[in-house]
């Protein structure tokens, strides 16, 4: 049988945690729709709707996810791929984005973007790639799988 022993923190210590809960009780409870504001890397800071996510950059992980935009918000995406694996350029399907500079593409197999929200509206960016390499040598086994890329942006 173990025995346990209990240590009282020392006094300092429990003020400073109740006013680090409190601290962080009072964060995230702004009301949906209104601004925060605009950070100035791209992304944006401001509350959004229920089930959209405010992000100024996108990577493979935000697969399947819906990303709120207020007008002038700027959206870079990077998808890393491979020589082996690379990913599609992205396809834009719908209104409410204007393509902008989104830089060089530095590896083979990247997929990047960059786009400024402009008019109101709901847009799908879309990508794929394949879910294995393929393989040019003769008789070898290859998957035929492909792995796809979807984020619905809603412009506001």
């Amino acid at each position: 049988m173990r025995r346990t022993t209990r240590t009282a923190l020392p006094v300092g210590t429990t003020a400073v945690a109740l006013a680090a809960t409190l601290l962080l009780a009072g964060c995230g409870s702004e009301k949906s729709g209104t601004s925060a504001g605009h950070s100035g890397n791209g992304g944006t800071v401001s509350s959004t709707p229920a089930g959209c996510t405010a992000k100024g950059q996108l990577t493979a992980a935000d697969n399947g996810r819906t990303v709120c935009l207020s007008k002038g918000d700027e959206l870079r995406l990077t998808l890393d791929g491979t020589k082996a694996r690379p990913w599609k350029p992205v396809s834009v399907q719908g209104k409410g984005l204007e393509a902008i500079n989104a830089g060089i593409v530095l590896q083979p197999g990247d997929s990047t973007g960059a786009w400024r929200a402009t008019t109101s509206g709901t847009v799908k960016l879309v990508s794929s790639r394949p879910l294995c390499a393929q393989l040019t040598t003769p008789g070898a086994v290859s998957c035929k799988g492909i792995q796809d890329w979807t984020v619905t942006v809603r412009v506001s």
